[in-house]
This record gives structure tokens, C-alpha cells and sequence, in this order.
């Protein structure tokens, strides 16, 4: 069985991603199982969570990581294809790669932010991150 972990931040360039898989189910003989997973950034100053609980934090990035991956689980259920959703806190690009390693995915599927060549280079990006510390294939999906 193929384990796809499925990059999820709410974009539609994430659920092109999340198309693209749909699209693709079909042509397995042996089902994949889905992992969609949304990353959410830690708040930046520890002085915050002396006026937050943990726990608000922690409810504040599930409501924000659940919102996010809305879409993306009504089109896997609309396909009849069945997930998991998860959601990580950390820096997007360590975190997928991390998550994928820990549930044995085979490969990560991401959607392109669509900035061209140039522009990724100069301002950087998750999915190349993601390319460079990944062990497992990554497929973007434009």
C-alpha cells in the first residue's frame, strides 16, 4: 500500500494537489492511504504564553488547522477516498518532512506556489525545503 502525505494549507494550489491525488486513485491497483497534514506556525514569543494558556494555544491552532483542511477532506470524501488528517505545529517545511519520515510515507504531493524560477529562488518556499530535506519523493502539483 502507498502512504501519500498530502501538504494541506487551505490554498488552491493544496487542493489542486488534493485533485491531482483524486484524479490519480484510479490508476492503483492496491489503494494508497492519505495523510493530509496542515502546519501551523508556533507563536513566536514565549512572553505569550504568559498571558495564554497552553491550552488556547493549543485549541487555537486545532480550529485554524482544521478550517484549513476543510476543502481538502470534503474532496477526498466526495471521491470516497479515506484519510487521516493531522495537525503539526512547527516550521512547515521540517515538520512535513519529519511527519512523513514518522508515519512511513512514500511520497509527499504538495501544490507549487506558482512563483516561477526566479522569484523561488529569491524568496525561498516550502516545497523547496521540502525538496532538499525529504528522503522520499516529493511531487509538486502546478
Amino acid at each position: 500500500m502507498l502512504k501519500i502525505l498530502i501538504a494541506v494549507d487551505g490554498s488552491d494550489n493544496a487542493l489542486r494537489a488534493i485533485d491531482y491525488a483524486v484524479k490519480q486513485a484510479p490508476n492503483y491497483k492496491n489503494a494508497f492511504e492519505t495523510h493530509l497534514l496542515n502546519v501551523q506556525l508556533p507563536v513566536a514569543s514565549g512572553a505569550v504564553t504568559r498571558f495564554v494558556e497552553r491550552s488556547d494555544l493549543d485549541r487555537y491552532y486545532q480550529d485554524e488547522g482544521t478550517a484549513l483542511l476543510a476543502s481538502a477532506r470534503q474532496r477526498l470524501d466526495a471521491a470516497g477516498l479515506s484519510h487521516h488528517h493531522h495537525i503539526c505545529v512547527g516550521n512547515y517545511a521540517e515538520t512535513i518532512v519529519v511527519f512523513a519520515k514518522d508515519k512511513g510515507c512514500d511520497m509527499i504531493m504538495m501544490g507549487a506556489r506558482g512563483l516561477g524560477a526566479v522569484a523561488g529562488i529569491l524568496l525561498g518556499s516550502v516545497a523547496t525545503g521540502v525538496i532538499h530535506l525529504s528522503a522520499v519523493p516529493v511531487l509538486i502539483v502546478k
